[in-house]
């Protein structure tokens, strides 16, 4: 089997080897358009090496972890990441690597190279892989290329291709990879074109950026847009960029973005007859193929350079269309992460926090019947609102932390794809304040035994009273965020849940979470900032500090929503209550709460009585460690009143508002996947054993069914051992 194919060996029929891209560049080259020199690796490269050392079993056995239809984004990501992790730590068979070198050095010497994946479905009819497995762009050296043509084989393996070939119905089980090994054109202009509008088939468009081409297409930057009339050849419209601000150059080292120079700031990167030529040699691309191309080309030294092309796919909505799009977005580039934490941190935190308060000081009480039914309605916008910010802004942001996890694996190739998160852990999230606040009120009960006394009576206002007013204290600080602990009642202020809780805690010493770094993080942290050149450091400093605040809110930012949710939930409670007493608006009031979202049914407990459960349960492993404990199973807000200190604690997944019974859980096994939700972060920053992604856990699993949590594994195993 040949490791390596030089374009003229490519035929129309080789997709099954080459991969779309390949055999299509190929085609184009022989054409006679002007195409940077390639070579391939073909399909039987990848095969060759997933299959020496076990690796294809070890891929299996991730994807056997869960069925991936069931999987949510963030098992998705997880999956991604432990695989990805695998390919940057499998060594090439032996003989693959020295002929990789041979084949390479012979055919691109020492020059720069652009490394794309061209997968065996990419570009078929009906679908379009584009962006959604790796490229590289300006890597030069053997080592970082045959690096990077390790991480194009496991792109196969993204979240993003994960879900779209779910979406397809394509089994993932039967795909391979052929890897492009492609000359570096570092043109000053770049851009796409589609031969053919998708949506307005008379015409084309033309976009163009300064620089690399792949700023362009990552949507880094805005480019210049040319509306060209296909029939007449004539431009219709120029639509440049609101600023013309930066450009992707390449460096020794890879790229990097810089200032665009003033002389070229001030002009779009081609004159009209030069976007005319890039809507011509799209055109002459969708006559050869016979079909409307979407290419991707370069400028260089006047000239215009095919990068690829590709079938143009339009961008249809719903189950059967192309959402390739939409999964792009979930993930988002540091330059993008840094301007969306701008935006969370100097507006959406600080506005989330004013109106929280603002609703806060409404006083519901003072309100006519009919004055309460609009205030709701307006609570429910409200929320409503912040739930699509939530979705808009906060979600993705959760990609600072995962992007750096890449960059840290890369660097550092760790055995455990998840030791990054070491670097994360530095305190200041919100449900851990609420946590010590909360640890400090335990301590004062224990060393108090007088109080133990109050708080079984639950009534400390007339025992001790200084007491009763640290409860208080705590009530309106963290209240509105500790609503699910006994449901809706506490956020009425009602003291005994919170009273239970503090009983439970002072039954045993405090963990303590691990707000500060250990000498490991440090040391992880010095090893990672050393893995780059000196004038990559600050680079490298700031991607850490980002995904520190990716992290923290991570968490936090359940309970910033969660405050202006529970003044709406507040609000209607109020109706509910007047609605009991009959209220004098009754209409107006029903028409208001009609709306409301009322929890569901709880789910069954387990199969029913004397039905046949699993003794063993698989999920992903989330936070290292192994611990025995009867378990709680938590399917409503009442449920968090009845934990016990040392149980292991089963749901469908932790909120940030339950966080404050972590501590007392010997374990945590959730329904929902992922390394870094809300669950994983916060065992990981009490040491807690935890495995998320158990299939019906919640059914599967009864309180008291003692539990062996196997947090290195993520096995969770029922009716093992004694208590």
């Amino acid at each position: 089997m040949s490791l390596v194919l030089e374009p003229q060996a490519i035929g129309p029929g080789d997709r099954p080897v080459a991969g779309g891209k390949a055999v299509r560049l190929a085609r184009m080259l022989r054409a006679g358009f002007r195409v940077p020199g390639f070579l391939c690796l073909p399909a039987g490269a990848y095969r060759r090496f997933v299959a020496a050392g076990g690796l294809a079993e070890r891929i299996r056995l991730e994807l056997s972890r869960k069925d991936a239809a069931a999987m949510r984004w963030e098992e998705l990501w997880d999956c991604a990441t432990r695989i990805r992790s695998l390919f940057l730590r499998h060594p090439f068979p032996p003989g693959m690597d020295g002929a990789l070198r041979e084949a390479l050095a012979r055919r691109f010497g020492d020059g720069p190279v652009a490394v794309r994946s061209s997968a065996l479905e990419e570009d078929a009819p009906g679908a379009s892989f584009a962006g959604l497995h790796a490229s590289f762009v300006a890597v030069s050296g053997a080592e970082a290329v045959l690096e990077r043509i390790r991480l194009v084989w496991a792109s196969l393996w993204s979240d993003a291709a994960l879900l779209y070939r779910r979406e397809l119905g394509l089994d993932p089980g039967q795909s391979a990879m052929a890897v492009v090994v492609q000359e570096m054109v570092a043109g000053e202009a770049s851009g796409i074109c589609f031969s053919q509008d998708p949506g307005v088939p008379s015409q084309a468009v033309v976009e163009a950026a300064w620089g690399l081409n792949q700023a362009v297409v990552d949507g880094e930057v805005e480019p210049d847009r040319w509306i060209v009339d296909r029939e007449h050849r004539r431009i219709l419209e120029h639509r440049p960029p609101a600023r013309r601000g930066r450009r992707l150059i390449p460096t020794p080292g890879g790229v990097r973005f810089e200032a665009l120079p003033a002389a070229l700031s001030g002009r779009p990167p081609l004159s009209p007859e030069e976007a005319l030529a890039v809507a011509d040699l799209a055109r002459r691309a969708e006559e050869h193929c016979g079909e409307p191309q979407d290419i991707e080309w370069t400028r260089s030294g006047g000239e215009f350079v095919l990068l690829q092309s590709r079938p143009t796919t339009a961008r249809r909505g719903g189950a059967g269309g192309d959402s390739r799009a939409w999964y792009l977005g979930l993930r988002r580039s540091f330059e993008n992460l840094k301007r969306l934490r701008a935006g969370i941190e100097g507006q959406r935190i600080p506005e989330a926090e004013r109106t929280a308060a603002a609703l806060a000081a409404v006083d519901l009480a003072r309100l006519a019947d009919a004055e309460l039914a609009l205030e709701i309605e307006r609570r429910r916008a409200i929320h409503r609102r912040w739930q699509e910010i939530y979705t808009a802004e906060f979600i993705p942001f959760a990609h600072g932390m995962r992007l750096f996890g890449e960059v840290y694996n890369e660097r550092l190739k760790p055995e455990d794809p998840y030791e990054f998160t070491a670097l994360l852990r530095r305190g200041g999230l919100l449900s851990l304040e609420r946590n010590r606040a909360l640890e400090h009120l335990a301590a004062l009960v224990r060393e108090r035994p007088e109080l133990a006394a109050c708080l079984a009576a639950g009534d400390c206002a007339a025992a001790a009273p200084d007491f009763q007013k640290e409860l208080e204290s705590f009530l309106l600080r963290f209240g509105d965020v500790t609503c699910e602990l006994g449901g809706r009642a506490l956020c009425a202020g009602a003291l005994r849940p919170l009273l239970h809780l503090l009983h439970e805690m002072a039954r045993r010493p405090s963990p303590g979470p691990r707000d500060a770094p250990g000498p490991d993080a440090e040391r992880l942290e010095e090893a990672y900032l050393a893995s780059f050149p000196e004038e990559r450091r600050q680079e490298a400093a700031e991607l850490l500090d980002l995904a520190r605040a990716s992290w923290r809110l991570r968490d936090d930012d359940n309970l910033h929503v969660g405050r202006i949710e529970a003044r709406l939930r507040e609000a209607e409670a109020e109706g509910r209550r007047r609605l009991a007493a009959g209220a004098a608006e009754e209409a107006a009031l029903r028409g208001a709460l009609a709306a409301a979202e009322e929890p569901g049914p709880a789910p069954a407990a387990g199969n029913g009585e004397g039905g046949l459960r699993p003794r063993q349960l698989r999920g992903q492993p989330a936070g290292p460690g192994f611990a025995r404990g009867p378990a709680r199973v938590i399917r409503a807000a009442g449920d968090l009143e009845r934990f016990r200190a040392g149980e292991v604690l089963v749901c469908d997944a932790i909120d940030p508002r339950m966080t404050h019974v972590v501590p007392l859980a010997a374990a945590i096994v959730e329904r929902r996947g992922g390394m870094l939700i809300h669950g994983a972060i916060i065992a990981r920053e009490y040491g807690i054993p935890c495995v998320t992604g158990v299939p019906e856990a919640v059914r599967l699993i009864r309180t008291g069914d003692l539990l062996a949590v196997d947090g290195y594994l993520g096995i969770v195993t029922v009716g093992e051992g004694e208590l």
